[in-house]
């Protein structure tokens, strides 16, 4: 049974989707939860009906159930078989559960820039605008690999439009070598590139078999962070 909180000026609603990245978005929303003693409500958005969804997604979407009643959030909204763009689905829920403050992983928002070549930020704050949105870069949560990344396996990044795609063969496509470090618990191809560019040893992130960004981000942990 989901317990409310007495300050009801303030909601926060934290956005999550399909991966290792969702519990760490739903702790940090708890603790500024906490902090402004305000309603937390967790969101996650798929098109497919609930009985539809695979075991990954269904096991991801029990862990975050089981993770929200543990850290007494007001509630979890799962909007299965939805249609709808995620932004009108993430405007709707904030403005039904008077949320004034939103969080978005940056996986999330790279997926969404990757589908429509627009940024979901810009859109919810044309649909939402009194709602403060906060993205949380994912760089942030990154661990050591031996904890939460399989063995590293040759890769390669191969041009794909204005991106670039992973693959595991190489072929004269090819722009650029290195490792490949997957995440754990997913089925799809996300995680992180590790290859030298300019002379410089970069680690980008990969999001389902593409890198949209050649910025770096940091695998080892940030001693100011807390667990």
């Amino acid at each position: 049974m989901f317990k409310k909180k007495k300050h009801m000026d303030e909601g926060l609603l934290v956005c999550i989707y399909y991966g290792p990245n969702g519990e760490r978005l739903i702790r940090r929303g708890s603790k500024i939860a906490k902090m402004f003693g305000c309603p937390l409500y967790i969101l996650t958005v798929d098109s497919k009906p609930f009985d539809e969804l695979d075991a990954e997604k269904s096991i991801y979407i029990t862990k975050w159930k089981k993770l929200a009643n543990e850290l007494d959030a007001d509630g979890f909204i799962l909007k299965d078989n939805e249609q709808r763009p995620v932004y009108k689905v993430i405007a709707e829920t904030a403005r039904e559960k008077r949320a004034t403050q939103i969080i978005i992983g940056q996986t999330v928002q790279s997926r969404w820039e990757q589908i429509t070549k627009e940024s979901i930020v810009n859109l919810l704050l044309r649909e939402i605008p009194f709602v403060d949105l906060h993205i949380i870069s994912v760089a942030r949560y990154l661990r050591d690999p031996d904890s939460n990344y399989e063995k590293g396996v040759r890769a390669y990044l191969m041009t794909d439009g204005e991106n670039f795609r992973l693959v595991f063969k190489h072929s004269k496509e090819i722009v650029y070598e290195g490792i490949f470090f997957k995440e754990y618990g997913t089925d799809f191809n996300n995680g992180i590139f590790k290859f030298i560019k300019d002379g410089e040893t970069l680690q980008v992130q990969v999001i389902e078999d593409r890198v949209t960004e050649l910025t770096n981000v940091d695998m080892e942990p940030n001693e100011n962070d807390e667990d």
